[in-house]
This record gives C-alpha cells, sequence and structure tokens, in this order.
C-alpha cells in the first residue's frame, strides 16, 4: 500500500482488500498488537505523561493486576510500542515511554477521540 494514499484511494482501495507484501491485512496486525484489555489504556496513559514508573502506571489503570501489567508492558515493548529503561542505582527503578513507533499512533488515537466524542455520550 502507498504511504501517501489518499483518504479517497484507501476507501476504494480497501473495497478491493489491501494487503500487505506478505499477504496480511494490515488493520489485522495493528488488532493484534493493540489486543487484550489493558494495551491501549496503558499507552493512553504514556500518551499523556511519559516517562512513568510501573507503580505509577500501576496506580493510574487502578484495577489492572501487577502480573497483567507486567505481560501487558511486555508484549507492547515486543512489538516495539514502549520502551523499557532500567537505572540502576539506589533505590533501582524502570520507566517505560512510548517509542517513535508508538508515537506514530498518536494520530489513530486523535481519530478515535474525535469519534467517541461523537458517539458516545
Amino acid at each position: 500500500m502507498d504511504m501517501d494514499m489518499s483518504y479517497e484511494k484507501y476507501t476504494h482501495a480497501v473495497k478491493n482488500v489491501i494487503l500487505t507484501e506478505g499477504g496480511n491485512c494490515p488493520v489485522t496486525s495493528l488488532i493484534t498488537m493493540l489486543q487484550g484489555k489493558w494495551k491501549l489504556q496503558i499507552l493512553y496513559e504514556l500518551c499523556i505523561k511519559e516517562p512513568l514508573r510501573f507503580s505509577e502506571l500501576r496506580k493510574l489503570i487502578g484495577s489492572i493486576t501487577n502480573t497483567m501489567l507486567t505481560a501487558s508492558l511486555r508484549e507492547l515493548e515486543q512489538d516495539e510500542l514502549v520502551s523499557r529503561a532500567q537505572f540502576n542505582e539506589i533505590p533501582p527503578h524502570v520507566e517505560y515511554s512510548l517509542t517513535e513507533k508508538g508515537r506514530e499512533l498518536l494520530p489513530v488515537f486523535y481519530e478515535m477521540t474525535r469519534w467517541g466524542l461523537r458517539y458516545i455520550p
């Protein structure tokens, strides 16, 4: 798919099926990266303020368990959307922030916000 494709060309092309060079749907790949109960909220919190320590993320999200936060952060790291920086000082701590690839999702989140404000009371 042409990265500079206009929205009009996109809507025409999507009706004819858009596939990556590997034969996959690019939307499915993105949804797979973001699936799960907590990943979008983690990314949202990092959009608002970064870097964040594990404990800060835990408090902001509230009902997430330590195990689920750890697993979600690891998956986001594997997908190169979040980076982890470990500081070996006293006391040791870890900070999480968005990668450049993760920041490229901001326009997507912006459009999702616009859609939500239009249709969700």
